[in-house]
């Protein structure tokens, strides 16, 4: 099946940097994408535009008010984006740091037993392993399905008791880019625990689109946006109204319900809105939607068709050239047949470690990454008895002539192997 973006992919390129060239390394394919996204350009420009105003939100003055104005419009433009409208969205050092403090505040004064799965990244198990540990409650262990690469609701539902009353939720894996059903899992564990918070991790599924804050009843969920064509130095979470009434980290004297500490970064939430009109951008070239959420739908719509042109591609091959599956000795991590995959292909061969595969790749221009056992990836591999293996992560502006040179590169190692 054709993709929808294939008419209109040189334009979508050009909008973001170093598309297809390393600033240090010259030409190169670039999938590493689940690493950090390439930048738009506009969020560049916008980054060098407030690293130079000297002035801070707060004061009596126009430049104050203007940088005022510029934060309260990107929060709604973040509305927009993760479609909600309650509570509130702020921004921190990173999409970890902001997932350990909503854990941390949603642990200590909740106070009950705490649900989180063996899929996750240790950005949101880790937090609630410990703050589950240091409030003295319970923490329950979701096995995920090793063999698929993921967890459903079904496998919360098997172990939820009345006495949760915390639960994380990983979106989408960064190591088997396998993407979560969230409203199903958010249901499976209010079924049994109404009042249960329930906070996500979305840094991995941000930059394929389709985020509905509202339709999975959540009440935390936090991107890092490097991840989705922003820039490094800061993440984005947003906390419902009822877990910002918990006692929150503030000054003594300070407002009320407020996560923000210290004077904030307008340049970070003005790429963030950056990030937001490109959504709205590519939604009306795919579609004739009416209003901007339904433009940003669409988006999300026609990014996750070009991706799964581009890994069925990448598994199935095109032309003559073989794809992974075709290859001896190739695993696929999560399964060549899996629609739960979300622009990402993660393997291993038998006869060629990953970290050589990653090397020899990477000489050739082409950027992939290996995931090793450790405390990173090892709740996926070790499971599957492996020690490294080879994550090809893409995006929507990567082509299908970058996947045919990434399948040549291969077929010529395998059968040199």
């Amino acid at each position: 099946m054709p993709s929808p973006l294939a008419p209109i992919l040189d334009e979508i390129r050009a909008r973001f940097a170093h598309v297809d060239e390393c600033p240090f390394a010259g030409p190169r394919i670039f999938f590493e994408n689940a690493g950090g996204a390439l930048t738009l350009k506009t969020a560049v420009d916008t980054s060098a535009k407030f690293a130079a105003i000297p002035d801070n939100q707060g004061r009596d003055n126009p430049a104050a008010k203007a940088l005022v104005k510029i934060i309260q419009t990107a929060k709604s433009d973040m509305a927009t984006f993760f479609n909600t409208a309650s509570g509130q969205f702020f921004v921190g050092e990173s999409g970890t740091e902001l997932l350990f403090r909503l854990i941390r505040t949603a642990v200590m004064g909740a106070k009950g037993t705490v649900i989180g799965s063996t899929i996750e990244h240790p950005a949101s198990r880790s937090a609630a392993q410990i703050w589950a540990e240091k409030a003295g409650v319970g923490y329950i262990s979701v096995p995920h399905d090793t063999a698929r690469g993921l967890v459903t609701a079904q496998n919360y539902a098997a172990v939820m008791t009345p006495d949760v009353r915390v639960a994380t939720i990983l979106h989408t894996s960064p190591v088997t880019g396998m993407g979560m059903d969230v409203a199903a899992i958010s249901q499976a564990i209010r079924a049994v625990s109404p009042d249960c918070l329930i906070i996500v991790d979305g840094i991995q599924h941000a930059s394929h689109g389709g985020i509905d804050i509202d339709a999975a009843d959540i009440d935390g969920y936090v991107v890092s946006p490097y991840k989705v064509f922003s820039r490094h130095g800061y993440g984005i979470a947003w906390a419902s109204d009822r877990l910002s009434q918990l006692p929150l980290e503030a000054l003594l004297g300070g407002p009320l319900e407020n996560w923000e500490m210290g004077t904030r970064d307008t340049g970070a939430y003005a790429t963030f809105s950056d990030v937001v009109g490109y959504f709205d951008w590519l939604g009306g070239q795919v579609s004739e939607a009416p209003d901007r959420r339904a433009r940003i739908e669409a988006a999300g719509d026609a990014i996750h068709a070009h991706e799964i042109h581009l890994t069925q591609t990448m598994l199935n091959g095109t032309g003559n050239l073989p794809g992974l599956t075709d290859l001896p000795g190739v695993q696929i991590i999560g399964g060549d047949d899996n629609p739960a995959r979300e622009g990402l292909v993660c393997f291993a061969m038998d006869t060629i470690p990953a970290v050589d595969i990653v090397a020899r790749l990477n000489a050739q221009g082409i950027r992939t990454h290996v995931r090793k056992a450790d405390h990173y990836s090892g709740n996926v591999l070790d499971p599957l008895g492996l020690p490294a293996a080879v994550r090809v992560s893409l995006c929507h502006y990567n082509s299908e002539a970058e996947v045919t040179a990434f399948l040549s590169a291969m077929k010529k190692m395998s059968d040199d192997a």
